[in-house]
């Protein structure tokens, strides 16, 4: 699918710069674009019935204080990378699920390492996760998701949607078993 008319199979968007901090501290999202095209999403496959559902966890990278979050990566093998923390051979079975992205207003944090920092360490401390200044900037400014680079493999790209309203997601096909690499 074409991210931006653009022809290429993966799409482009343009690059921007990162967020930077303005008053106060908080983070400014970057410009909001359009994206349109299809993401994927890991699932257990006894969740397979409701592949668009929001993450289950009360908190995430980019959720908290009951936000709604849908976690998904640009390519299959982004999705394999963003769960290999939560995945190990001896889990229930999972499901990959290809989803259809269609938004106008996407912040874009890709290039930024601290939106991708492991926030899971920090946030057990007791501490805010570092990243939920993005996500929160991000929603403050009405972005209906946004996107950011892997942490471990930078050049990979993963899409957290807000708005999981049937105009900006949609389930596109069946789902498909999925086994961890390795």
């Amino acid at each position: 699918m074409d991210r931006r008319g653009s022809g290429h199979p993966r799409g482009s968007l343009p690059r921007l710069r990162p967020g930077r901090l303005g008053a106060g501290g908080l983070r400014r999202p970057p410009p909001l674009l359009p994206f349109s095209g299809a993401v994927w999403r890991i699932l257990l496959l006894s969740h397979a019935d409701a592949p668009l559902a929001p993450a289950r966890a009360p908190e995430g990278r980019f959720h908290h204080s009951g936000q709604a979050a849908l976690y998904t990566s640009l390519t299959p093998e982004g999705c394999a990378v963003a769960i290999r923390r939560y995945v190990s051979q001896a889990n229930d079975p999972r499901v990959i699920q290809p989803i259809r992205v269609c938004a106008k207003r996407i912040a874009d944090y890709r290039g930024n390492p601290e939106a991708s920092v492991v926030w899971q360490d920090i946030r057990a401390t007791g501490a805010a996760a570092p990243t939920w200044v993005f996500s929160d900037a991000a929603r403050a400014a009405g972005a209906q998701g946004l996107l950011y680079s892997s942490r471990s493999r930078p050049e990979l790209s993963h899409l957290v949607m807000f708005d999981l309203s049937g105009d900006a997601v949609q389930a596109l096909g069946p789902t498909r078993p999925w086994q961890p690499p390795g």
